[in-house]
């Protein structure tokens, strides 16, 4: 029998999870605690989504048809194709990394990888499900990036030790129903957050190469092209009916999923300060940079960004990471006590996340083309 290709050869995304099955058959290992992690369904945690794929399979891209075929034939070329493979600039050396960096490294490792395989289970469900070959094309390419990404974040974390079981994680983790107005919204900001972050990390790092503790770091500009190639495709989706933009109800919507999105951000990314540390970023001052850089992208689209400058701004950030941590500490405490404080938590978390909501918001005119080019 053939042996499979490299995940990073792969041209479909049952060909990357084949690529890693064969890894892990090859190599079995114990990592029950990395597919734990994966595992659990928290704010803070990525989540794997479902949907009405019968309403996604009657999307018509008439109206976008010409920057449709352009973003498809882009994605066909497969630019990056071979890129997520270890090459003689891998030089990682986890026995020599810090014990606190190396603990929060991987944890942003387990969640990039879980992040990733997400929307690769989405798309290609969608994928498998559809008739509709607009549709059908663009969610295979992008669960054959995604299949990429999360097994050469899985390749990463097996020199460590440990790695996420895929297959496990598609058959037993839990699904959260989305309407497809809410997958657009929640997975184009996804997509161009991601980027916003990968690419600040990787211009930072080409500034400071010697905070550069780990090689994943040099493969993220490319990692970045896929992040804003998808966040294109979903820009285009939601150009198909200008309802998701601009009726009253749909930008609470947006609102919503800015605030949701960006908060959701903040306090991940507030929780590993030894990760950070190391990068030589102040996480304070990253956040904001993501922030900006995703806010300046999403015009293409969202006819409103967030004042993230208002006043009340940062201090309910803090507020939400801050209950954020009550929470774990009442979840780990148990009993009556620890109930009371979660609950405590709980309520200082939404309290601070009404007044962050509730920060009015910047408006901006909306072009008639969405497509746009990575300049940063």
């Amino acid at each position: 029998m053939t042996a499979p290709v490299h995940s990073a050869f792969a041209n479909t995304a049952e060909e990357a999870i084949a690529a890693q099955d064969a890894l892990d058959a090859a190599t079995p290992m114990t990592s029950e605690k990395a597919t734990e992690v994966a595992m659990q369904n928290t704010l803070l945690t990525p989540r794997f989504y479902t949907t009405d794929f019968e309403e996604m399979d009657a999307i018509d891209v008439s109206s976008v048809r010409e920057e449709w075929d352009i973003l498809i034939d882009q994605m066909k070329s497969d630019p990056n194709k071979g890129h997520f493979k270890k090459t003689d600039e891998w030089d990682a050396d986890w026995d020599g990394m810090e014990p606190a960096l190396k603990a929060e490294f991987i944890d942003f490792l387990i969640s990039s990888c879980t992040a990733e395989f997400s929307g690769c289970v989405l798309y290609k469900e969608m994928k498998r499900r559809g008739s509709n070959e607009d549709i059908t094309t663009l969610f295979q390419l992008m669960a054959r990036d995604e299949a990429r990404h999360a097994g050469f974040i899985n390749d990463a974390l097996r020199e460590a030790g440990i790695r996420v079981n895929l297959g496990f994680l598609t058959q037993k983790k839990k699904y959260t129903y989305f309407r497809p107005k809410f997958i657009y919204y929640a997975t184009y900001l996804s997509e161009k957050i991601g980027y916003a972050r990968y690419i600040t990390i990787f211009r930072h790092l080409e500034q400071n190469p010697e905070l550069r503790f780990h090689p994943i770091f040099k493969w993220f500009r490319e990692w970045c092209n896929d992040e804003f190639s998808h966040g294109e495709a979903f820009a285009l989706l939601l150009k198909t009916d200008p309802k998701l933009t601009e009726s009253f109800t749909n930008k609470l919507w947006i609102k919503f999923f800015l605030t949701a999105v960006y908060s959701t951000m903040w306090v991940r990314d507030h929780q590993r300060p030894v990760f950070h540390d190391a990068l030589g970023v102040d996480v304070t001052w990253y956040g904001q940079e993501v922030f900006r850089k995703t806010s300046e992208i999403s015009k293409q689209v969202f006819p409103m960004t967030l004042d993230i400058d208002h006043p009340r701004w940062r201090p309910n950030l803090d507020r939400m990471e801050a209950a954020s941590r009550q929470i774990a500490a009442a979840k780990e405490r148990g009993g009556v006590l620890g109930f009371a404080s979660r609950v405590g938590g709980m309520a200082k978390a939404a309290f601070a996340f009404v007044s962050i909501f509730t920060i009015p918001a910047h408006k901006n005119a909306v072009p008639d083309s969405p497509r746009m080019e990575p300049a940063y």
